[in-house]
């Protein structure tokens, strides 16, 4: 189900609070300047795919800021990525300027202060993630904020067109594979980003975290591989073995830590697919591990619970073939 919020039946001396306690809902608290307060007009519309929501806004012209107050109270960090559709948009922050049109998106972070302006009339899709979410997929994901990315083509296309889908289908598809649409999401933002050169090149893409982009996207085309090793690796992108590994302590975790990570998510995003039709070990091993029982252990290491529970749970949530889901 989706959640709406909408100024139409709300009193005119009313919808300026009404609008920022909605934003505030939504995403998180922030300071809002209308172009004609009482007059505002404004939808907002909310889907949640587990951990990960879509919106949709159509508002008239209005201005958001995010202060260094509004922070203290917002522990946990999260990241917008706000696609334009009707009219150019404005955002400031960490002293980079953007100013995105239609056929761009552009990334922004919630534990910095910001200014976003729309001022004119627009409509808007806003996914948010928790910047917990992204770091499982994007090593240093900062790196890609206050930058405006082309989606006219390639990844970016494909990450829109797949956001424009969402409310035609999602209310057919079980809370569980909602959580499964959300990660694939950030997958293609993820591939969006891995496809644009300038994120190599920013000056907030310093030469280590260029090698280590280039390194996480070859790790990600080849995860499935039971040859993955530090020396194909560090091969693969004209690195040293020991520089490799040296990238990643520095990051806090080893290169293994990091594969089976990423392996483990794939693997659980399997198991919650009620439809999946591969055994338990053919996931596992398509996924790189060459030992069921090891997996297993590591698994449910990680989540708390084994891979056989898993998918017990998310087929008996499933409602019967051809049923109406809630």
């Amino acid at each position: 189900m989706s959640v709406r919020y909408e100024t139409a039946g709300i009193a005119p001396g009313e919808r300026s609070r009404f609008w920022q306690e909605a934003v505030a809902q939504a995403y998180f608290p922030l300071d809002l300047t209308y172009r004609d307060a009482d007059r505002f007009e404004g939808s907002l519309e909310l889907w949640e795919l587990g951990e990960v929501s879509l919106s949709r806004l159509v508002t008239d012209g209005i201005t958001y800021a995010r202060h260094a107050r509004h922070l203290r109270k917002d522990p946990e960090e999260h990241f917008l990525i706000t696609v334009p559709e009707g009219a150019p948009i404005r955002f400031r922050q960490d002293g980079m300027d953007v100013d995105c049109r239609p056929g761009g998106f552009v990334v922004e972070r919630s534990h910095l202060p910001y200014e976003f302006s729309d001022p004119d009339a627009n409509a808007l899709w806003v996914l948010r993630v928790p910047a917990s979410l992204m770091r499982q997929r994007l090593s240093i994901p900062d790196r890609f904020a206050s930058l405006g990315f082309d989606c006219t083509q390639g990844a970016g296309r494909l990450f829109v067109d797949m956001l424009r889908l969402v409310p035609e289908t999602v209310e057919a598809i079980h809370p569980s594979g909602r959580e499964v649409l959300g990660r694939q999401l950030i997958e293609l933002l993820a591939l969006a980003f891995d496809n644009d050169a300038r994120t190599l090149e920013s000056r907030q893409a310093p030469v280590k975290q260029a090698h280590l982009q280039r390194i996480e996207r070859h790790l990600r085309q080849n995860l499935t591989s039971n040859s993955l090793s530090p020396q194909s690796v560090a091969d693969a992108c004209g690195l040293s073995v020991r520089y490799l590994h040296q990238l990643f302590q520095e990051k806090g975790q080893s290169l293994g830590q990091w594969v089976r990570e990423q392996r483990l998510l794939r693997c659980d995003e399997a198991l919650r697919d009620p439809r999946g039709a591969r055994t338990i070990a053919e996931i596992a091993h398509f996924w790189g591990f060459g030992d069921q029982a090891q997996f297993s252990r590591h698994y449910k290491a990680r989540f708390g619970r084994s891979p056989s529970d898993t998918r017990q749970q998310s087929r008996a949530s499933s409602p019967p073939s051809g049923a109406r889901h809630p």
